[in-house]
């Protein structure tokens, strides 16, 4: 890649977690390691408080939204969503592993919804900043 190609952007991410699963949010955090010319850096904790979550949604670029996380907790992610949407956050809401469909409401207040490719990911990112181009074609 040429020198004034490369992204040295190094974007805030708020991803949504769980404490009690770990696993989806470990194989996440994987993937995006995985991406090419992506720097990236985690602003967020399992299971902060309300205002905790507030001031580091404040402080990230865009919020992740593991959507595999919204059968078991609902109001986790609902609330994430609406503080997100205070905060004038883009949201990304990555569709469960292996699943192509999400719940509607979900859908509904996503930026941009994908999968598991990294390069998907990491356009979808760029895409809601409007550093990219998004719609992944992959």
């Amino acid at each position: 890649m040429f020198e004034e190609e490369m992204d040295n952007r190094t974007y805030k991410l708020f991803i949504s977690q769980y404490k009690e699963e770990e696993e989806e949010n470990i194989l996440f955090i994987n993937r995006l390691e995985q991406a090419h010319d992506f720097q990236w850096e985690n602003n967020s904790l399992p299971q902060d408080t309300p205002l905790e979550i507030k001031n580091k949604l404040k402080e990230a670029d865009v919020v992740v939204v593991l959507s595999g996380l919204y059968s078991n907790h609902p109001d986790y992610i609902k609330k994430l969503i609406n503080t997100a949407q205070q905060e004038d956050k883009p949201l990304v809401i990555i569709r469960p592993y292996g699943v192509e469909n999400i719940p509607l409401e979900l859908e509904k207040k996503a930026q941009e919804v994908v999968g598991w490719n990294a390069p998907c990911i990491v356009d979808a990112i760029k895409g809601v900043l409007g550093v990219g181009e998004g719609s992944c074609d992959l």
